[in-house]
């Protein structure tokens, strides 16, 4: 695959303009930027978009408030018969309004939640990857690596190097310094 030299100007301008958001504002606000933008906030080449999928707007229908209850429950085991009982109906009933409301399994949906959760958490702390895998209901570390590489295609420190600031005085040093 070629890429053609006029685009290669653009992608250093917008790499530039989100190091730049980076360092005055914070890694949190440069990624959500970069999502809006969709481009990878810190590209190292070669990684796969980033691409938020908020949850579904509440529409009236009869699984919203289990699915903020769920979301509430992150760190917690939380089974589909958890969901369904919440939601006072049977496993059946509940799996189908939620696939028709939120257009995936609800195993799937807080799979992506937690994975999400574990996203953030690496972007703005430092805690560790097994902390992380405890906080968002993974578990353990092997859980959250093998979500990681099947939904991201790369481990939670590759995530989290990509997509965690620099420290803003080496950066600027780095940067600008002659």
């Amino acid at each position: 695959m070629s890429v053609s030299l006029s685009v290669l100007p653009g992608l250093a301008g917008i790499d530039l303009c989100l190091h730049l958001v980076r360092l005055d504002h914070g890694a949190a606000v440069a990624s959500t930027a970069a999502r809006h933008c969709v481009v990878a906030p810190w590209r190292e080449g070669g990684q796969a978009q980033f691409i938020e999928h908020p949850v579904p707007q509440d529409t009236g229908r009869s699984t919203s408030a289990t699915r903020q209850w769920a979301l509430d429950r992150l760190a917690e085991p939380v089974t589909l018969e958890d969901l369904a009982r919440h939601a006072h109906m049977s496993v059946r009933t509940f799996t189908r309004r939620f696939r028709g409301e939120v257009g995936s399994s609800p195993q799937k949906w807080l799979a992506q939640r937690r994975l999400a959760h574990a996203r953030l958490l690496l972007e703005s702390t430092d805690l560790s990857v097994a902390r992380i895998a405890t906080a968002c209901g993974f578990g353990d570390p092997v859980a959250l690596r093998k979500h990681f590489h099947t939904y991201l295609g790369l481990s939670p420190l590759a995530y989290r190097r990509a997509h965690n600031a620099p420290d803003p005085t080496t950066a600027r040093q780095g940067c600008f310094s002659p």
